[in-house]
C-alpha cells in the first residue's frame, strides 16, 4: 500500500545558486575577439541547405521516460506513480506546479502500477503510454491528467463506458499491441529493483555531482529546495557510493523538511 501522508501545500520558491562575476580587461577582451575571429576564418563552409538544428524535447527524447520541463536542467525529478493511486492523484498536480517555478529542475514520470489497483493501474498506463507514442511527451501527460480527473482510484478505474476523448486510431492500435506494456514493465522491475515499493516516491537526482536521494511521501516544496542543497553540496545524506543493495539516499518527507536551509 502506498504511504498515507497529509497533504502538504508546495510553496513556491526558486532554486538559486551563486553566481560569481569578473572584470576583464580591454587588453583581454580585444584578444579573446581576435581569437574568435581568427578561428571563424579557418572553420570549412556549412553545406548549404543543411542549416544547425537546435536541440528541443523532440530530437532529445521520442519517447519514455516523459518528461516536464527543461531538459537540461540540473536536477531530475523522477515520480513514481501510479494512475490508480489517490495521494499520487492529489500530488502530481502541485508537484508540477512547484516545477513550474523551477529552471533547474526536470519532472519525469515512472511507472508503478501497485498490485492492489490492478487490473485498472496497467490499463491506464497503456492509454497514457499510447498517448505520448502518437503525440509524444505533451500526449502523455495529458492523457494522465484526464485519468486523474476522470478516475474513481484506488482500482476502481474510470466509471464504465467512459472514453478518453483524444482516442484516434493511432492510439487504438497502439493499445492491441504490446508496445506500452514493454515499458511498464521495465519501469516497474528498476523501480521494484532500487528499492522503491510505494507510491508516490520521488528520487531526485543531482547531474553535476552524481547524487542522488529517494523521498517518499508528499514532499512539499521546502522539502525538495532543502535536497536541492544537500545534493549540491555533496552532504553525506546523499550516498556517495551507491551499491545494488543501497543504490540511493532514502529519507522520509518530514526528516527533509526539519533540514535547516
Amino acid at each position: 500500500m502506498e504511504p498515507k501522508h497529509p497533504s502538504i501545500p508546495l510553496q513556491l520558491e526558486a532554486f538559486r545558486r551563486p553566481r560569481r562575476w569578473r572584470r576583464w580587461s580591454w587588453g583581454l577582451g580585444a584578444a579573446l575577439v581576435a581569437a574568435v575571429l581568427s578561428w571563424m576564418l579557418v572553420q570549412p563552409p556549412r553545406e548549404a541547405g543543411h542549416p544547425p538544428v537546435p536541440p528541443t524535447e523532440a530530437t532529445r527524447s521520442d519517447g519514455p521516460p516523459w518528461r516536464l520541463g527543461n531538459a537540461d536542467a540540473r536536477f531530475t525529478a523522477t515520480l513514481y506513480a501510479d494512475l490508480e493511486c489517490p495521494y499520487c492523484k492529489e500530488y502530481s498536480p502541485k508537484l508540477r506546479q512547484w516545477l513550474g517555478t523551477q529552471q533547474d529542475v526536470s519532472l519525469q514520470w515512472h511507472h508503478l502500477p501497485l498490485a492492489a489497483h490492478e487490473p485498472a493501474a496497467s490499463a491506464e498506463a497503456r492509454l497514457a503510454e499510447c498517448a505520448g507514442e502518437t503525440a509524444g511527451h505533451a500526449g502523455f501527460w495529458k492523457a494522465a491528467d484526464w485519468v486523474y480527473a476522470h478516475t474513481r482510484s484506488d482500482g476502481q478505474g474510470v466509471p464504465d463506458g467512459l472514453r478518453y476523448p483524444e482516442l484516434t486510431p493511432a492510439i487504438e492500435q497502439c493499445l492491441t499491441s504490446d508496445r506500452p506494456d514493454t515499458a511498464i514493465r521495465q519501469q516497474s522491475a528498476e523501480a521494484a529493483k532500487s528499492g522503491v515499493t510505494a507510491t508516490p516516491s520521488l528520487r531526485l537526482h543531482d547531474r553535476v555531482t552524481g547524487k542522488s536521494i529517494l523521498l517518499q511521501g508528499l514532499v512539499e516544496g521546502d522539502a525538495l529546495l532543502s535536497a536541492m542543497d544537500m545534493l549540491a553540496a555533496g552532504e553525506p545524506a546523499s550516498d556517495p557510493a551507491p551499491t545494488p543493495a543501497n543504490p540511493t539516499s532514502e529519507m522520509p518527507a518530514d526528516v527533509v523538511g526539519d533540514m535547516p536551509r
